[in-house]
Parts: structure tokens; sequence; C-alpha cells
């Protein structure tokens, strides 16, 4: 762990040591001892796979888009999105930059990636108005993948999934059963469920309940 001060702002790595083991949101639900069954592993006639993609890098940055948007391209090589709910990748995948509202963007990294990111950021954007909040330790990713994944997201969220109104490269935050999280469309054969921690066992046992008509499986 270590902390760089920025002018009147100081930046925290809270990521363990190597010596210290890191554990998932969904570490628990994954290997509880008491749990009846272990989570289902995906068979060839599965038509909805599960896969938490564990310990990535989640930034908010708050600010003028002008301004935030030559920073982000400098340093990260992607722009912000153009338009509201938009969401935009760079050519790997790995990193995307969403919109949140009208001042406010969420970016994701892999991990590690997101303290020395913060670092670059804080440095090319200096004493302009804008606010960058690490919220890494708070999240997790959920992507659904099968030919069925649509119709799993259809019996567990409010909002209307159908193409022509979640087109790839949409982001929206919406209600997921009785919690709340970002549902995101970065492919066409993939959507991707941002969650809170506190949410992610609850969600998790519903995708597992919901999608059970479909054979789902856990990917590990």
């Amino acid at each position: 762990m270590s902390d760089i001060t920025y002018g009147k702002v100081a930046t925290f790595d809270t990521r363990p040591d190597v010596s210290i083991p890191m554990e998932s949101p969904l570490s628990v639900a994954f290997n509880k001892v008491s749990a009846s069954t272990p989570p289902p592993t995906p068979a060839p006639d599965s038509q909805a796979q599960l896969e938490e993609k564990p310990f990535l890098g989640y930034l908010i940055l708050r600010g003028g888009a002008i301004v935030l948007d030559e920073a982000v391209r400098e340093v990260l090589g992607i722009s912000l999105p153009g338009q509201p709910l938009g969401l935009i990748q760079d050519a790997s995948g790995e990193r995307s930059v969403q919109w949140l509202s009208p001042d406010e963007w969420l970016v994701i990294v892999p991990s590690g990636e997101e303290i020395e990111l913060e670092n670059r950021l804080r440095e090319k954007l200096g004493s302009a108005h804008f606010a960058i909040i690490n919220a890494s330790a708070g999240f997790t990713l959920i992507e659904l993948t099968g030919d069925k994944a649509r119709e799993l997201l259809m019996k567990s969220v409010t909002y209307d999934v159908h193409p022509d109104n979640f087109p790839l490269g949409k982001a929206v935050s919406v209600a997921f059963a009785k919690a709340s999280i970002i549902l995101r469309r970065p492919s066409e054969e993939r959507y991707e469920l941002v969650l809170r921690r506190s949410f992610a066992d609850y969600c998790y046992r519903w995708l597992l309940d919901a999608g059970e008509e479909y054979g789902i499986g856990v990917k590990r």
C-alpha cells in the first residue's frame, strides 16, 4: 500500500501487499462450506453462462467534459462517450469509459492499473475543476453470455433490453430484482453487470435461480 499527495489531495493505493490474499465479492458464494450444492458447471447445452471478473479498477470522474476528455484521451487512449448512456472501449476491450450523468463518468481498467491511472490523470488535469474517486473496493463485474442471456435479463431487470432499445455500446443504471446495478452491452455476445459489493451474493443467487431453466453454468 502507498499514498501520494497532489496539492491538497492525498491518493491511496488500497490494494493489499501480495502476501495478503484477496477475496472477490463472490468468493463466499463460490466456496461456502455450508452450501447445499456447488456452483453449476457450464454444460455443452448451457444456454447461459455467468462469470465474475473480480478485482478490476473502478474510477469515477466528475468535471467538465471538454477538460476531462482531453486528459482521458491522452492518458488512457480513448475518449469520453459523446452521447448519454454511451460506453466506449479500447481496442483490447479491457478498458472502458461510460457515461453516468452529464458531468460524471465511470472508468474500468484491468486489476492494478487504477492507482497509476488516477495519479496520471491528476497530474494532467492540474488545477482544473474535477474530482476522481477510486471506487475499486466497492464493485465487482459479472459477465453474462449465451443464447438465453437476454431472456435471463428480461426476467431480472425493469429495463427494456431488446436490441432496438439496448444496442451495442450502451450502459444504463437499472433496478435488478430488489437491487440496483449498472447494465452494459459491450459486445454482441455478452452483457456486463457492474454490482456494488454488498449486492454481489444476492444478484448471483438470483441469476442462478432465474437461469436454471436455461441450464446456467458458472465459469470459474
